[in-house]
């Protein structure tokens, strides 16, 4: 009988499954209304990728998000639902073949605890199963190391993880938790949403899913990763050759680079981020940073100008692959149909790091800026490095491997001059 109702959920008959799920894992009891949802599940879904393991990604999320919606709420979570997890194991051997492997396993880390912070982070469940399973998430940069993709709407990332980091997140995720309740999910720390661990030919790769820091539909021109350290904080000169470089901290000194926003909004940024800081300097975290992608709203107009011209040049239209604004499901569906935005505008609830540049601004511009990269705690590694780096460079030099207090308190100096 299991069996059967997992095969209807996933949407792949003819498959054999064993594992946890996570209705056996809740102990709630509480009666839960579940609030009317605008979505129409399919009954059947076909998951194709060009990437194997995306097409596993798409279907597990998929099965998933359909099984936790069958459990009811809990009133509030355990510490047991911090070390949960619900598995499947997939035994294919009669359904398209062509579209997942015949052979996998999906495992879902803390299914409660990342449904809470869906919610708290104002991310309806099935927006979110629409955004990662209606089309594959693609990668915007081929040279990752790791892969970094984008949901086909852009509302989401998808960052590979190592099981290392699954071990960080797993000591981080009660404080986290704790700390995203506290400040209501205003905050500029990364919004995580669900990890996984995809198995596919006898190997394993983890997921970790969180808000995009950038926009869904204003393209970022320029980009700055800032640490508040000075030695060995300048791109590559192979960076810099790249169509949108990922510039550092001297990069933006040289550039004579500020964000020109009001008075109002830079308190209430700094707020935030003295906060933010706070947090992870009692969680021993350093080495994290602050991502700064701006928008240029004057090229921008100038770049949709030119494809509109292009795009009366051509004989045919063919419908673009991968048109966003157009999109009927998903984390930004209702944009287009109830609030179309012009230049330079967006919906503050999608793209929660977005800010305006000030009226008086010497160019209209649109900043994104969030905490990236905060999983590295202080440990005797980081300390080692620590001292070899001051050795080298002295033990007054501004380096990036320093005690979190210290990192913490250079980080907000270096912060709060990039404002005008």
């Amino acid at each position: 009988m299991a069996t059967s109702a997992a095969a209807a959920v996933s949407g792949v008959p003819g498959a054999s499954f064993s594992g946890t799920s996570a209705a056996a894992a809740s102990s709630s009891k509480t009666k839960t209304k579940n609030k009317k949802k605008h979505f129409v599940h399919q009954k059947v879904k076909v998951f194709r990728a060009s990437d194997p393991l995306l097409s596993v990604l798409m279907w597990g999320v998929n099965h998933s998000v359909n099984e936790l919606n069958q459990v009811p709420i809990p009133v509030m979570l355990l510490p047991d639902d911090f070390k949960a997890n619900s598995k499947i194991k997939v035994n294919n051997h009669l359904f398209n073949r062509e579209n997942l492997p015949s052979h996998f396993k999906f495992k879902e880390y803390c299914p409660q605890v990342f449904r809470n912070l869906r919610e708290r982070f104002g991310i309806d469940d099935l927006d979110y199963q629409a955004s990662l399973t209606r089309s594959p998430p693609y990668s915007e940069n081929e040279a990752h190391d790791s892969r970094f993709l984008l949901s086909y709407d852009r509302t989401l990332a998808i960052k590979e993880i190592s099981s290392e980091d699954v071990a960080d997140v797993h000591s981080l995720l009660s404080h986290y938790h704790q700390y995203i309740v506290k400040c209501h999910g205003n905050t500029l720390l990364p919004q995580f949403l669900a990890m996984y661990r995809l198995s596919v030919d006898s190997e394993d790769n983890y997921m970790l899913v969180m808000r995009n820091l950038f926009s869904h539909r204003l393209a970022v021109h320029r980009k700055y990763d800032l640490k508040g350290s000075l030695v060995s904080r300048e791109a590559s000169d192979k960076e810099k050759v790249k169509e949108l470089p990922t510039l550092k901290d001297m990069d933006f000194l040289n550039n004579s680079q500020k964000v020109h926003v009001d008075e109002e909004q830079k308190k209430v940024f700094m707020e935030k981020l003295k906060r933010d800081v706070e947090f992870l300097v009692q969680q021993k975290i350093m080495g994290y940073s602050l991502l700064l992608g701006i928008h240029d709203v004057q090229r921008a107009e100038q770049e949709e100008e030119e494809d509109q011209r292009q795009e009366e040049d051509e004989t045919e239209n063919p419908v673009t692959v991968g048109s966003y604004s157009t999109s009927p499901e998903g984390i930004a569906s209702y944009l287009n149909s109830h609030k179309p935005l012009g230049p330079g505008e967006f919906d503050s609830g999608i793209d929660v790091y977005a800010i305006k540049s000030a009226d008086g601004a010497p160019q209209k511009e649109v900043y994104f800026m969030g905490l990236i990269d905060i999983l590295t705690q202080y440990d005797a590694k980081r300390k080692a490095a620590h001292a070899a780096k001051t050795v080298k460079h002295g033990a007054g030099a501004e380096i990036s491997t320093v005690h979190p207090e210290q990192y913490g308190k250079r980080f907000l100096d270096f912060v709060t001059n990039i404002f005008t």
